[in-house]
C-alpha cells in the first residue's frame, strides 16, 4: 500500500518515483494541498523563500509559475551562502530548493501562443517566452531540474487553446514517459475559449478530458467552485467523476485562483469545502496573493479545512526528516 503524501517525511518523498508519487497522492483521499508560487518576484518574507513559507503554512506540494528553463536568474530564489570566508550571493534552482523544502516540487510550462494580438494581452506575452513554453527542449530539461511534476496550461491573457494543451501533453509523454508526472488542463484564460467546466463552452468537456488522458495526462486540472465565475460544485464533480472512471488511477486537481487566493479566510474555507465535494484529489491555491504566493494564512485555512489540525500540524512540525 502506498504511503499517503499527507503523512510522509522529506526522506520518503525524495525517494519516490513519479508513479509512486501519483499513488501517494491518491492514497491521501482528496486532502492534498498544492501551492503555486510565481518566481518572478522577490519573496514575501525576507530571509526565506516562498516555497518554504508555503510549506510552513500547510502546503504538501509546491509548483513554480514563470520558471525559466534556461540559466536566467530567478528573483524568488536568490539568496546567500557562506563560503567559509563570508557570505556571497547564490542563485537557487529547483534542484537546490529541494534541499530547503520537504515536499514534491513542479514547474508550470506555457502552452499558449502568446504572440497573437487578438487573443493575448501584454501581460500574457511577457509570460510566454521561449524559456517558459512546453517545447521539447524545455521538457527534457525538467529531468535535469529534477522536477517531480509538470503543469501544462496557460496563464491569463496568453491565448491558450485546449488543443494546444492536448498537443503539449502528447509531447510531454513522449519526452518524459513516466519519469515526471504530467498535469494538464485549463482553469484560467477563459475569455476567448472557455475553461473546462464552464457551462457557456462550445466544446464537449468530457471529450477534451479523454483526449488529455489519452495523450498522457496523470492529473486533470479544473477550476475550483467558488473562485471561478459560473463554476458550480455539480459541474466540476461530474468532470472529476468522469476523470476517475475514464482511466482508473488518473487524478483530478481543483484550482483556486482569480486573485481569490488573497481573499478573507472565510471565503477560502467555503471554496475549499466546495472543492472537497467535487471529489478532487488535489486542491490548489494560486500565486496572486502577495509577492508571488497566496496569503499564507489562506494556505493554512485550506489545509485545516481539508485535513484538520492533526494532519496539518503533523506536516508543519515534522521538519526535514
Amino acid at each position: 500500500m502506498s504511503t499517503r503524501l499527507i503523512s510522509t517525511s522529506k526522506s520518503e518523498v525524495r525517494k519516490m518515483s513519479a508513479m509512486e508519487l501519483k499513488r501517494s497522492i491518491q492514497a491521501s483521499e482528496g486532502r492534498v494541498v498544492l501551492s503555486q508560487c510565481y518566481v518572478g518576484s522577490h519573496p514575501l518574507l525576507e530571509g526565506t523563500t516562498n516555497p518554504e513559507l508555503a510549506e510552513a503554512f500547510g502546503a504538501d506540494m509546491v509548483f513554480f509559475n514563470g520558471y525559466p528553463m534556461d540559466d536566467s536568474k530567478i528573483p524568488a530564489f536568490q539568496g546567500q551562502v557562506n563560503n567559509g570566508e563570508g557570505w556571497e550571493p547564490f542563485d537557487y534552482r529547483l534542484k537546490e530548493m529541494k534541499e530547503l523544502t520537504n515536499g514534491p516540487l513542479g514547474i508550470y510550462l506555457e502552452c499558449g501562443a502568446g504572440d497573437d494580438p487578438t487573443t493575448s494581452t501584454s501581460q500574457g506575452k511577457q509570460l510566454v517566452r521561449t524559456n517558459r513554453i512546453a517545447s521539447e527542449e524545455n521538457l527534457k530539461k525538467l529531468l535535469d531540474e529534477e522536477a517531480d511534476f509538470v503543469v501544462l496550461a496557460g496563464n491569463p491573457g496568453t491565448g491558450t487553446k485546449l488543443e494546444d494543451i492536448v498537443e503539449a501533453t502528447r509531447l510531454a509523454k513522449k519526452v518524459l514517459g513516466d519519469e515526471v508526472m504530467i498535469w494538464s488542463g485549463k482553469w484560467e484564460d477563459g475569455v476567448d475559449e472557455k475553461v473546462l467546466g464552464d457551462p457557456l463552452a462550445t466544446f464537449d468537456h468530457k471529450d477534451i478530458i479523454s483526449k488529455l488522458i489519452d495523450a498522457g495526462a496523470d492529473v486533470i486540472c479544473l477550476p475550483m467552485p467558488g473562485s471561478r465565475t459560473g463554476i458550480t460544485v455539480d459541474m466540476i464533480r461530474d468532470l472529476v467523476e468522469f476523470t476517475h472512471r475514464y482511466k482508473p488511477g488518473t487524478l483530478a486537481m481543483s484550482f483556486l485562483d482569480g486573485s481569490v487566493e488573497g481573499a478573507d479566510e472565510d471565503t477560502i474555507r467555503l471554496c475549499t469545502l466546495m472543492s472537497k465535494q467535487t471529489g478532487a484529489d488535489i486542491h490548489a491555491i494560486g500565486d496572486a496573493g502577495c509577492s508571488g504566493m497566496s496569503t499564507p494564512e489562506n494556505i493554512y485555512q485550506m489545509a485545516i479545512t481539508l485535513k484538520g489540525r492533526r494532519l496539518t500540524w503533523y506536516k508543519l512540525a515534522s521538519g526535514k526528516r
